[in-house]
């Protein structure tokens, strides 16, 4: 994208309002067209960073990015992959003994967060436990069950630091 079109027309509209002012303010205005480029580009830059920005939140799993070329920006599109055909599951047993865990990173917006660990106070587990019942709940299982509580003296939960 070539940015230079901008940066002229907003140069031709500085030259015009400064000749309303006579001599001096189009002396001056001359002047200050070329810190304006530079500042004019950024601007534009920033612009278009941010525009990509909320598109790609839009577009998630999909991006926008904006590269330099030279001086001149170019959008880089990367769509969501095809979705991949289901396969069968099985359900997960409720013992995570019996087949070990795996491991993955699921980012999730920053604005799930306060639910997502308000859920998981509520049922008493972690965020991970709750997070892995509510994927074992999309698997069609019964509702997720709550921790058993222990009624005696020597039983204690919560966070430690």
């Amino acid at each position: 994208m070539d940015l230079q079109p901008y940066v002229d027309n907003v140069r031709h509209e500085l030259a015009v309002a400064a000749a309303a002012g006579g001599p001096e303010a189009e002396a001056l205005a001359e002047r200050l067209t070329a810190p304006l480029d530079s500042a004019l580009r950024l601007a534009l830059l920033e612009v278009l960073s941010e525009a990509a920005e909320h598109l790609t939140q839009r577009l998630a799993p999909g991006s926008v990015e904006v590269r330099l070329r030279g001086r001149d920006p170019e959008f880089a599109v990367t769509t969501a992959p095809d979705p991949e055909p289901e396969l069968p599951v099985a359900p997960p047993s409720d013992s995570d003994d019996a087949g070990g865990t795996w491991r993955v990173t699921l980012r999730l917006p920053e604005s799930m967060r306060p639910a997502v660990e308000s859920a998981a106070r509520r049922a008493g587990v972690s965020v991970n436990a709750w997070l892995v019942r509510a994927v074992s709940g999309a698997f069609g299982d019964a509702a997720p069950t709550r921790r058993p509580t222990s009624h005696t003296d020597k039983s204690f939960s919560g966070w430690v630091r």
